[in-house]
Order: C-alpha cells, then structure tokens, then sequence
C-alpha cells in the first residue's frame, strides 16, 4: 500500500493569470465534494465549472494584485512531476472592520488530512503579518461542519452570521476571525 503524502512534500508557488483554469478546476471540485447537501445538485453538476471558470478568470485578471496573494500547493509525484492539491486566496481589505480577508482555502478531497488546508492557512497569515495587518477574517457555509472544525481547531473564532447566496439559493456564510500575533 502507497504512504499518504505529508506536509513536507508540499511546495506553495505563486498564482498567475495563466493559472485561472487551474484555480476554478481545484475550486469546483472542492465544492464539488464538500457542498452536497448544503448547495443545490443542478448548480454542483451542470453550472459549477462554468462559474468558477469565469470568476477566476476575472479575479486573477482584476487590477490589485498587490493587495491579493495566490498561492497554489503543490506535491511532488514523482516520475510525473508536480501535482497541484490546492490553493489558498488572502486579500487586503480596506475597508473591512474585520481586516484581511481568507476568501478561498481548499485542499482537494484526495489530498485532505496531510496538513495542506493548515500549511496554506500559515503562508496567508504570514502575509497578512507582513503587510502590517492584525487580523484576518474569512467566512465558511453553515453546515459546513467539516470546515468550521478545522478553522476553530486552528485557533479561529465564530464572529457572526451574514446572509448570502451561492449557487441561486440564499444560505447563511458564518464569519470568524484570526487575530495575528506578531512574531
């Protein structure tokens, strides 16, 4: 039987426009395998792929790349190279009371439980560390119990509920903050 890969295998390389197929792949087969039962089967079937293929598409082509950092995890397969697993998306907030934002943290199903979801989460916050920042903050379904664990287990904590809507239906995004400490 093969051995699960671990964190030490992974490698995190910066995201570029040519990546965006790349990132709405990862993203809709994330929420592929996490949302059943929580987002519509027609939305998670037939329009996922297209979505998530156009948001990234103009996410990574928006002007603003100096307050986002992309970065994709990567696992070494040898003889076949690099294999991605997945990617994280932090950005810088100006506005927001709540401080930099964690937009996108996935780790693909297959790829789960070797600590890419945790490696990914500490290249962001040192990120937001860098750039002065003293908090992040992210949102995460509710129902989306799996996730929530592991963000409280990482030290995140519940700050409230904000109406949203995902996949034509209106859900309810819980938000929870990390504050940084300087290291």
């Amino acid at each position: 039987m093969p051995s699960m890969p671990t964190a030490a295998t992974l490698t995190l390389r910066p995201a570029t426009a040519a990546d965006a197929p790349l990132l709405a792949a990862m993203h809709a087969a994330s929420w592929q395998a996490t949302y059943r039962g929580l987002l519509p089967a027609a939305f998670l079937e037939r329009d996922v792929d297209a979505e998530r293929a156009a948001y990234w598409r103009a996410r990574m082509e928006a002007p603003g790349e100096e307050r986002r950092l992309v970065l994709i995890a990567e696992r070494d397969a040898q003889p076949h190279g690099r294999t991605p697993v997945g990617f994280v998306c932090v950005e810088r907030q100006p506005e927001s009371p709540w401080g930099v934002l964690l937009d996108n943290l996935h780790a693909l199903p297959a790829h789960q439980g070797i600590g890419v979801g945790k490696r990914l989460m500490e290249a962001a916050q040192s990120w937001a560390r860098a750039q002065g920042e003293a908090q992040l903050y992210l949102y995460v379904l509710d129902g989306n119990t799996p996730a929530i664990a592991f963000y409280e287990r990482q030290g995140w904590e519940f700050s409230g509920a904000e109406p949203d809507h995902m996949g034509g239906i209106d859900i309810t995004a819980l938000r929870y903050i990390y504050r940084l400490s300087a290291i």
